[in-house]
Formats: C-alpha cells, sequence, structure tokens
C-alpha cells in the first residue's frame, strides 16, 4: 500500500526517472542548506561589522584615535566582496543559481512524474518500515497501518 496519493509514482514512471529525481532533489536539499549557510554568512558579517563599529567608537572615547580613524576607514562598511556587501550576495545567489535550480528541478518534476514530491523517499520509507509496527506508520493518521 503506498503512502499516500501525492507519493505514488504515476503509471509507466520507471525506477531510473524516479532515482534521478531523488538525486536531483537530494542536490537540492543541499543547496537549500548552502543557502542557510549563506544567510548566516550575511548574518554574521553584518554583526561583525556593527560590532566593529562600536569597538572602534570605544577605542576613539578612550583616546586611541590614531588606530580607530585606521579601523574605521579600513574596515567598518567595507564591501566584503569587490562592490558587494553581503546583502548583494545573497541576492545574486537567489535570484541567480538558486531561483534556477529550484525552478528546473520543479520543471523535471512536473514533466516526469506530474509534480510530485519525494518519490524515491517515499517509496524508500515503504520499503524499510515494519509494516503494521508502532512508530512505523504511513502517514500520521495510519493507525497501526
Amino acid at each position: 500500500m503506498a503512502i499516500d496519493e501525492e507519493h505514488v509514482r504515476p503509471d509507466g514512471v520507471d525506477d531510473l526517472t524516479v532515482e534521478a529525481l531523488g538525486n536531483i532533489s537530494e542536490a537540492l536539499e543541499a543547496v537549500e542548506v548552502a543557502r542557510g549557510h549563506l544567510y548566516a554568512f550575511h548574518r554574521m558579517s553584518g554583526t561583525a561589522d556593527l560590532t566593529l563599529g562600536k569597538g572602534v567608537d570605544q577605542l576613539r572615547e578612550a583616546g586611541h584615535t590614531e588606530l580607530a580613524d585606521r579601523l574605521q576607514t579600513a574596515l567598518v562598511g567595507r564591501n566584503v566582496l569587490h562592490g558587494r556587501w553581503t546583502f548583494q550576495v545573497v541576492e545574486e545567489y537567489d535570484d541567480g543559481y538558486y531561483a534556477d535550480f529550484k525552478q528546473l528541478e520543479q520543471e523535471a518534476r512536473d514533466a516526469l512524474v506530474a509534480g510530485r514530491r519525494h518519490l524515491y523517499e517515499a517509496e524508500m520509507k515503504e520499503d524499510r518500515r515494519t509494516h503494521g509496527r508502532p512508530g512505523h506508520e504511513r502517514r500520521p493518521d495510519a493507525a497501526g497501518g
């Protein structure tokens, strides 16, 4: 018995196609994690710049104006890449590679399996679970099955 209709492979779809789409989905999941790290980089870089600015202000207040001026002009508000703050890096990634990846993965699923997601994993779950055992249900609402 299948997990649910959303996770049943359409008639005529072969194993290799399901496996290929599973790999493409897995690659997209890795891209999602990379995107999360990019956003973490964005947040940490912004925090570093704001905290650096506070430290520079404190150095200046403590009378270390020459060192504070050097740090201010060399680092505070500086681009992390040529011409870019991290928000610009995030936007370029989101609007380019990430958007293209998401769109093409969706197009592949739409064209080959009626847009269904995680077919490979759904079939693996059916194969690996112990049918009829608690904790191995097909779905949250499938008592004992």
